[in-house]
């Protein structure tokens, strides 16, 4: 199947959309084809960024960019389509994971419920009609339904990339909040660590654009921070933060690692420098990730290589602090290994909407702390036939949650999916 995955992270800097080719088989093969970033416009990234800060904006600023996201979203992936000379009609699938405004995975009590809640936005039903393919969104809800906290969806796909029989392995991806997928050597997905470390990008980016007076909304080649020194008192002050301490699964957003962050540090400490500011929110970056690794992941298992994606891969200040505290394991990059960076978390939300279409699992409760594997997403059904060449499309029927979702990877590699 040809899946196109369409994705736009917390730093809201446009919608990144790769194209993957998925073979069945024993093992199963993900190829990925061609990939593409559509930026934002200036104007809208600042209005998505208003919403995702508490308190947000009004229920009509939702309703207005949940439909103008969808619009775009189906324009990036049509404009993928042409750059790649692929006729829309030869995709299967579209799996949008659109964009996050709200993750609240902790509940809170309504009435007499505890409620558990995320929201992403970019319509998906806008999606499937502007493009004619039928496009799954929606994956987290499912999960924080089923008692989970919606995140990370992403370590199926990492395992299936970069699993290794021989050594560990951790997939850390920086985008605008840091998460991990640490798998061992030779392990089935079901041995998989996986969690939010903490900011990634999300303060670099924001701390740039006031240093700067909006000239820049994030840190080119760490170029800031570099002019700076990391202030230990601020340093020691941000490492107390309480989500470092806590236990995954656990997962976290803009809500704790935000503007009202940043505006704390700037109120208490208001004699810091611009490159001293960035060179100390750039450690406290790193040093959140070592922490993750030190308390949550080493009791558990060796880690010899540490795959690093997202913008903040880019970063060289980050990565060079990074390479210090997660020594001796070995930083690489995706590229290396065979599937471009900046096309992973795309990658990995088109290859969660071939398990829903198959009827499988996409979530892993170890990570994401569900009381059960769960089918994500829904479907927005297109104009084509998803599936086609393989056999005629049917709704997927209901899979049993198992210990390992079915069809996800095993120790012996990825399972043959069960067509629809």
């Amino acid at each position: 199947m040809k899946i196109i995955g369409l994705m736009s992270g917390t730093s809201a800097d446009g919608v990144d959309a790769a194209l993957i080719e998925i073979a069945s088989g024993n093992p199963l093969t993900v190829k990925h084809r061609y990939s593409h970033v559509s930026p934002y416009p200036t104007e809208l990234r600042q209005r998505i960024l208003q919403l995702a800060t508490p308190p947000g904006g009004t229920a009509s600023e939702v309703c207005r960019l949940n439909a103008y996201l969808g619009e775009l979203f189906a324009q990036a992936a049509l404009e993928l389509c042409r750059r790649a000379r692929v006729a829309p009609e030869e995709i299967d699938l579209i799996g949008s994971h659109g964009q996050t405004v709200r993750h609240l995975p902790r509940p809170q009590k309504e009435g007499t419920l505890e409620v558990a809640s995320t929201l992403q936005i970019g319509e998906p039903a806008v999606i499937a009609e502007r493009t004619g393919i039928t496009t799954v969104a929606g994956f987290r809800t499912r999960d924080i339904a089923a008692g989970g906290q919606g995140a990370p969806l992403t370590p199926l796909t990492h395992y299936v990339l970069f699993r290794d029989a021989q050594k560990g392995r951790a997939v850390l991806n920086l985008g605008g909040i840091a998460n991990v997928t640490a798998i061992p050597a030779g392990a089935p997905p079901s041995q998989m660590v996986a969690f939010d470390t903490g900011p990634g990008n999300v303060l670099l980016d924001l701390a740039a654009f006031r240093v700067t007076g909006g000239q820049t909304d994030y840190d080119a080649n760490g170029e800031l921070a570099s002019g700076g020194h990391v202030v230990d008192e601020v340093l020691r002050s941000l490492l107390g933060h309480a989500y470092l301490k806590k236990p995954p699964p656990k997962s976290t957003g803009r809500e704790e690692f935000g503007p009202p962050l940043l505006d704390d540090v700037s109120r208490r400490f208001p004699a810091l420098s611009p490159g001293d500011l960035l060179a100390t929110l750039t450690a406290f970056t790193a040093e959140a990730a070592a922490i993750g690794f030190r308390d949550f992941i080493a009791p558990k298992m060796k880690i010899a290589e540490v795959v690093l994606t997202g913008g903040g891969a880019r970063n060289p200040v980050l990565r060079e602090m990074l390479a210090e505290r997660l020594a001796p394991a070995t930083l690489l990059d995706p590229d290396a290994l065979g599937f471009p960076a900046r096309a992973i978390e795309a990658a990995a939300f088109a290859f969660l909407a071939y398990l829903t279409w198959h009827g499988r699992p996409g979530n892993v409760p170890a990570a994401t702390g569900a009381k059960a594997p769960v089918i994500l997403g829904a479907i927005s059904p297109g104009r084509n036939r998803p599936g086609a060449a393989q056999a005629s499309p049917a709704p997927a029927a209901a899979a049993k949650p198992s210990a390992a979702p079915p069809g996800a990877p095993t120790a012996g590699g990825p399972a043959q999916p069960k067509k629809p």
